[in-house]
């Protein structure tokens, strides 16, 4: 599949395995202007999991004073909701209800930071072995989706994962040590992770 192929109409879920095969084969979906279009980006964003992963001294100091209390999947429908309030999104029902099923069919995770007020920030993605792409990131106080993104990055690490995909880059990601893969690296560097091989170079 390639970018805008395959529009899907609004009102049919995507089923939990087509969703768990487009991944395994670097494909994603999003939903635009009613449809849902999959994408396999000429460029994919990846953040660093070994030494070159940057947390900056101000993220540093914030992480010092344990502002959140980080949760994982408590409140998985919350984290997609506050994800998709924005002017532009690509979150709609269908993407929505999407990725609800593949959360409770155990695939798809939230990572979030809580404080006294309630939900502050967070991000979800979807699990496959070795590998963990990132899909959206929120947050309603400083910080918070940063160190959501750090806490992931740890528990990744101890879990051993390959790699972690941002799908594509952006400025906020690259302070992380965030980098670029061509299509072609992409595939190759996914393929070796799936096998439990080696990550990306």
């Amino acid at each position: 599949m390639n970018e805008g192929e395959y529009p899907i109409s609004h009102m049919n879920p995507i089923p939990p395995e087509v969703l768990l095969t487009a991944y395994s084969q670097g494909v994603f979906p999003m939903a635009h202007d009613g449809e849902i279009q999959w994408f396999s980006p000429l460029k994919r964003g990846l953040i660093p999991l070994d030494d070159r992963f940057h947390i900056s001294h101000g993220l540093q100091r914030a992480l010092k004073r344990n502002p959140f209390e980080i949760r994982w999947n408590t409140a998985f429908r919350d984290v997609m909701l506050a994800c998709a309030e924005r002017e532009r999104t690509w979150i709609d029902g269908t993407i929505m209800e999407s990725y609800c099923a593949l959360h409770a069919a155990g695939h798809a995770h939230s990572v979030e930071c809580w404080d006294e007020e309630g939900l502050q920030g967070g991000l979800y993605g979807v699990e496959l072995p070795g590998v963990f792409f990132g899909e959206s990131m929120f947050s309603r106080k400083t910080d918070a989706s940063k160190i959501a993104l750090v806490a992931l990055v740890e528990h990744l690490r101890q879990c051993g994962f390959y790699m972690l995909d941002t799908q594509w880059m952006t400025p906020h990601l690259r302070q992380f040590g965030g980098y670029e893969l061509t299509r072609e690296q992409y595939h190759a560097a996914l393929d070796a992770a799936l096998d439990n091989l080696q990550g990306p170079p």
